[in-house]
């Protein structure tokens, strides 16, 4: 049985729960609070559900206006309505705008809850087998030119020359996810080791469950792809911020939390090698995750060098070493955490040129930008991030979370 409780109080949702609890073997229970979190995003039809729980006054809206919304969503599951008190009026009301019933919640029938949710999951049950028999559920579970069921294909919201990223719901998640498939481009194909290697450090991530490190909910090879199913991130990620301005301490914060993701993937033998604002997400409470790991990297420099080895692209994060071409190792990726500290501090890149070539030389010849009086309390951290020479870097993401924290000894937002 898997629930999704939209209701504010608490209270009333602990009780609902342990009513859940007792009639059913390992129920999943998911909360949904309005006040915190709003309505439903529009794209999430709740598939992954057997029934929901909708409280009667969700917070700026009525549970009326709800209910008829969501029943408006091609397959979204029975709603069992939650009234204040018993009220025949009430209960015809919800069920003409689509409930399949009402519990009160001043005294709640636990048989009568467990017989709702009963009806309600032998309801969804038939409803999804039916649609599954259909050829519009082919189309709902194709992304490109693979099919992967269960996964119901939104839209697409980025691509690139070796990836189409799209906006998914997983009915085994009963969440919003992002797909990302990876397509072999030609001149990258015969890389088979690349390529096998890419998918063992997806493999590693997927099984690291860091807080500040995305969830991979699953990987898999079909045809002549790769696909990646992973946590979608609402809120966007750390440019849109950088364009609003970020206060030092909250710079700091992030910076930490982006440390220790890394020290959680280097533990695990995992560079990310392309970090850049782009790369680091935002949740809706406030935590970040990184995204793009290890050699997702390798295959795009793959598909872009010319002949001559010019890289298109912007290389503002990169260390000098890994610019150049030799081997980089954990702290480059913290030389890459100095660029974005920098620029979460003043709103500006360290080094532009006209050319990626010419970024590319001032990260190893120019000198360390030197931040504005009022930030100086900060350019000694700034020193040790930036520094040329791997060996005068932090030499880990542990070391550089030792530092933060001497810094905020009270605490970080």
């Amino acid at each position: 049985m898997r629930v999704l409780l939209i209701a504010d109080d608490p209270t009333f949702r602990k009780l609902i729960k342990q009513h859940i609890v007792t009639a059913f073997d390992d129920p999943v229970i998911v909360e949904h609070v309005p006040r915190t979190a709003g309505q439903l995003p529009p794209e999430f039809h709740a598939v992954g559900y057997d029934a929901v729980l909708l409280d009667h006054a969700p917070a700026r809206s009525t549970g009326l206006e709800w209910l008829a919304e969501l029943r408006a969503r091609p397959l979204f599951p029975p709603i069992i309505y939650l009234l204040a008190t018993p009220d025949e009026a009430g209960t015809a009301v919800a069920i003409e705008r689509g409930a399949i019933g009402t519990i009160a919640t001043a005294k709640i029938d636990h048989h009568a809850l467990a017989q709702l949710l009963r009806d309600a999951e032998g309801i969804q049950r038939r409803v999804l087998a039916a649609f599954r028999a259909t050829p519009a559920a082919l189309a709902t579970y194709t992304f490109g030119s693979l099919v992967i069921k269960g996964v119901r294909c939104i839209r697409a919201i980025a691509t690139s020359p070796i990836s189409t990223v799209y906006l998914a719901e997983s009915e085994r998640e009963a969440r919003l996810v992002v797909l990302k498939l990876l397509r072999q481009v030609p001149n990258v194909s015969d890389k088979q080791s690349t390529f096998d290697r890419f998918l063992q450090e997806y493999e590693i991530i997927r099984h690291l469950q860091h807080p500040n490190v995305v969830a991979i909910f699953d990987l898999g090879v079909a045809d002549d792809h790769a696909f990646i199913l992973m946590e979608y991130f609402p809120a966007g990620d750390l440019r849109k911020h950088l364009r609003r301005g970020i206060k030092p301490l909250a710079a700091l914060g992030m910076l930490r939390q982006m440390a220790a993701a890394l020290a959680a993937i280097h533990a695990a033998g995992v560079l990310h090698r392309d970090l850049k604002p782009g790369n680091v997400m935002l949740r809706a409470d406030g935590t970040i995750a990184l995204i793009d790991f290890g050699l997702a990297k390798q295959l795009t420099l793959e598909a872009e060098i010319t002949a001559t080895g010019e890289i298109f692209g912007t290389p503002y994060y990169m260390s000098p070493e890994q610019g150049h071409g030799r081997e980089v190792d954990p702290r480059s990726d913290v030389y890459s955490l100095g660029v974005i500290f920098y620029e979460m501090l003043t709103g500006k890149k360290p080094y532009l040129a006209p050319s990626p070539m010419g970024v590319i030389y001032k990260h190893s010849h120019s000198p360390i930008p030197t931040l504005p009086p009022e930030l100086a309390v900060w350019q000694p951290l700034l020193e040790r991030l930036l520094a040329k020479e791997p060996a005068d870097r932090f030499q880990s993401a542990g070391e550089l979370i030792g530092a933060i924290d001497a810094l905020a000894p009270g605490g970080l937002p």
